[in-house]
């Protein structure tokens, strides 16, 4: 019986989809993502460490055009990618620092529900949807 209780504490996505708006941001939906974030931000880790890795092996032979290209375009992609995963890990720290806070899965504008289904999506989500959408329509005014 004991086993069984230990399991059903930790909820699955279907669970936390299922649950009424009343649980939104309970004590075991917040341990659900703070154990979804600690594990994206080991896996993050891994991939920045794999593509970094990737990089620092040079090919044997820089005699063939071809394999010098193709080593050239694997290490770019490596670097956009270790660019990429880097900018996600103080995402993350920020995203467990509101969850210690007790202000995760709210819009830092509005105040509002992210929404579990957004949250489970990105759980680095700062703001929900609308406001995001906003922000992104703004950054794209602004970029031309």
């Amino acid at each position: 019986m004991n086993s069984s209780k230990s399991k059903s504490r930790q909820l699955t996505e279907k669970q936390i989809l299922k649950q009424s708006q009343s649980k939104y941001m309970s004590a075991e939906q917040l341990a659900f993502f703070k154990n979804r974030l600690l594990e994206l931000y080991e896996t993050t880790g891994v991939r920045i460490q794999e593509a970094k890795d990737q990089m620092a092996t040079s090919p044997v032979d820089f005699s063939d055009p071809n394999d010098r290209a193709s080593w050239e375009e694997q290490s770019n992609i490596a670097l956009r990618i270790v660019e990429r995963e880097q900018k996600l890990l103080p995402k993350i720290q920020k995203s467990l620092e509101r969850i210690r806070l007790g202000a995760y899965g709210y819009c830092l504008e509005t105040g509002e529900p992210i929404g579990i289904p957004r949250l489970l999506a990105r759980p680095t989500a700062e703001y929900c949807a609308e406001v995001k959408e906003v922000k992104e329509i703004k950054e794209d005014q602004y970029r031309d």
